[in-house]
């Protein structure tokens, strides 16, 4: 099975559609594919429900998605970046699921591996756990999450061999693992792809059996916020 697609354009051929879910990798700007993110922007796909950590910045990252009020529904954990995300919910034009971070993460590692649900703790007496089933365990209360999954999942890693298996590369990690998971189709874009064999097998972190397709891309790698401190003078 080829699953090496010539660009972003061609690997999302097929598989977009209005009112679906979609899941995009990275934390802030680091380890997001954006080469995907703009093909899935050129399909004019629309009523997009958007499983990720944030919605990128403005006129960048999952925010060119948001601009062109191709998404209905927003799925995270930060949206502090970008005031068209704040203008956009203010107003009443996007929903948000607002979830503690470390709750997204395992909801979507729960969805990867096939478990419905899980009980935890965050959110117990908060607007969080308004409306979720709450259980006593030990004395101690406990919050229903549910699991969740994708139609596509976007994810970027740093290599790649033909086969699909992925290597990330330290904080652009990330999301990135776990969503590969949970993709009904996951798609990865990467740095670089090599021949089978060339990865270490103990270093690769998502297996090729959850890569459906893959495609090296160019990649801008803007820096979310840059502080510099001046000069010191001797």
């Amino acid at each position: 099975m080829n699953k090496i697609f010539k660009d972003a354009d061609d690997a999302l051929a097929g598989l977009m559609f209005d009112g679906m879910t979609l899941m995009a990798g990275g934390f802030g700007l680091c380890g997001i594919p954006e080469n995907l993110i703009a093909a899935a922007h050129k399909t004019g796909v629309k009523e997009l429900t958007v499983i990720s950590n944030n919605c990128g910045v403005d006129g960048f990252g999952l925010g060119i998605l948001l601009d062109a009020k191709q998404i209905k529904k927003m799925v995270s954990s930060y949206v502090g970046e970008n005031k068209e995300f704040e203008r956009q919910y203010l107003e009443g034009e996007l929903e948000l699921e607002f979830n503690p971070q470390g709750t997204l993460a395992e909801r979507i590692r729960a969805g990867g591996a096939g478990i419905p649900g899980f009980y935890t703790k965050t959110g117990v007496g908060t607007v969080i756990a308004e409306g979720k089933e709450h259980k006593d365990f030990d004395g101690e209360t406990f919050i229903l999450e549910t699991g969740l999954k994708a139609d596509v999942s976007l994810v970027k890693a740093w290599k790649a061999d033909t086969e699909g298996n992925l290597v990330f590369r330290k904080t652009a990690r990330n999301f990135n693992p776990m969503m590969a998971t949970a993709g009904k189709v996951t798609i990865a874009e990467v740095e670089e792809i090599v021949t089978p064999g060339e990865l270490d097998p103990d270093q690769i972190h998502i297996p090729s059996i959850y890569v459906q397709r893959l495609i090296k891309g160019q990649h801008e790698k803007r820096i979310e916020q840059r502080t510099v401190r001046e000069r010191e003078t001797v």
